[in-house]
């Protein structure tokens, strides 16, 4: 079983930056899966957002967040980033956590096929 454990969330202005960060524990070995960042934005189903394959070779971004977003995973702290530029209000929601053992990056991302989920974190993007 792994726990995940989402920080970073909190209030931004249009245009500012906040960055996610997810770490995993319990009986996981974190190099084994593949992670990924979703969202859930008010009266909207929840988007895969950006995932990474197991040793950072691979990403996905959602189009509406490339170029702004970047996600990235440190071996050493078992922990995901999500590294969130020039922010806007359509960026508000509760982030998701989430891993998935030995898949593709869009697997995660845009099938949704997940093992285990954070309990989220949410950011706000207002002035």
């Amino acid at each position: 079983q792994a726990r995940l454990v989402e920080s970073g969330g909190g209030l931004a202005q249009p245009g500012g930056s906040l960055r996610l960060s997810c770490t995993v524990s319990g009986e996981v070995n974190f190099n084994n899966y593949v992670m990924g960042w979703f969202r859930q934005a008010p009266g909207k189903e929840r988007e895969g957002v950006s995932c990474i394959s197991r040793r950072s070779e691979s990403t996905y971004s959602a189009d509406s967040v490339k170029g702004r977003f970047a996600i990235s995973r440190d071996r050493t702290q078992n922990t995901v980033f999500l590294q969130m530029n020039n922010l806007t209000s359509e960026d508000t929601g509760v982030y998701y956590c989430a891993a998935k053992k030995a898949v593709g990056v869009e697997t995660v991302c845009v099938r949704g096929m997940v093992d285990y989920w954070g309990e989220g974190t949410l950011v706000t993007v207002a002035s």
